[in-house]
């Protein structure tokens, strides 16, 4: 990324431990443990995602853990004094540093990204957003589902209800592109778009992570979470071996 491979290790730690520090809550219905990859291995991250999403069958409970996630990694004082200091006050000017600071300190997370404009919004949307364009996150979590809520929105509710500026982000799941677009709040329509979409890539879960969240499957309704987790794995290492492709598409409301 734009600030060098020594400062993208550093996030990618802290991110990676304020995630396992999350899931390893003791209050937690389920207490997920960390992954056993190095701190600074990006699919560590993979890892741990993909158990929570596998583990919790309430997509909310999934986007509010992931939604804490991002909450931890700010300093109150700044999340108390942001959204009355800055994006209301001065909206246009906030959603384009949050543009540029995404840019500069999410490109290890996501990939190659810059800064662009957001025409549809009334102002022209100068520098209101990024794009993505191919994001490692979805492209290494081969699914479409964790996207949506790991990703998409709790990103998109953490910053309308903690920073105070609304933000649309819109994932194409053909090329792997996704475009942030600060001071935009996401229409009905435009998350259901998002939701009602075919995996991007080879689905780990051969369908059962969309059967799991919308609670269509009566056999991971009943099982135990571990197990659940096991069967998923087992899918993946069998589509591996026999090389096929998934019909699936994201999990329906």
């Amino acid at each position: 990324g734009p600030l060098g491979s020594f400062v993208d290790s550093i996030l990618m730690s802290l991110f990676r431990y304020k995630l396992a520090q999350r899931l390893n809550r003791p209050d937690n219905v389920i207490i997920t443990p960390d992954s056993k990859l190095p701190l600074n291995d990006f699919m560590g991250i993979i890892d741990l995602t993909t158990r929570m999403n596998s583990q919790h069958f309430d997509r909310a409970t999934i986007q509010a853990m992931a939604q804490d996630v991002l909450v931890s990694l700010f300093p109150k004082f700044i999340l108390d004094r942001y959204p009355t200091w800055f994006a209301r006050p001065f909206p246009d000017f906030s959603a384009r540093m949050c543009a540029w600071a995404t840019c500069v300190g999410g490109t290890w997370l996501m990939g190659e990204c810059e800064v662009n404009d957001v025409p549809e919004l009334e102002n022209g949307g100068k520098s209101q957003g990024v794009l993505v364009t191919r994001c490692r996150f979805l492209e290494e979590s081969k699914c479409a589902s964790i996207c949506v809520n790991s990703c998409k929105i709790p990103t998109q509710n953490f910053f309308y209800e903690n920073m105070g500026l609304p933000l649309t982000m819109t994932p194409d799941y053909e090329t792997g592109e996704c475009q942030f677009a600060f001071g935009k709040l996401p229409t009905e329509e435009e998350n259901r778009l998002a939701k009602d979409t075919p995996c991007l890539m080879r689905c780990p879960s051969n369908g059962g992570m969309r059967s799991w969240h919308n609670g269509s499957d009566q056999r991971a309704a009943g099982s135990n979470s571990e197990k659940w987790l096991e069967d998923l794995k087992a899918l993946e290492l069998e589509e591996l071996k026999n090389g096929s492709g998934s019909t699936c598409s994201l999990m329906e409301d």
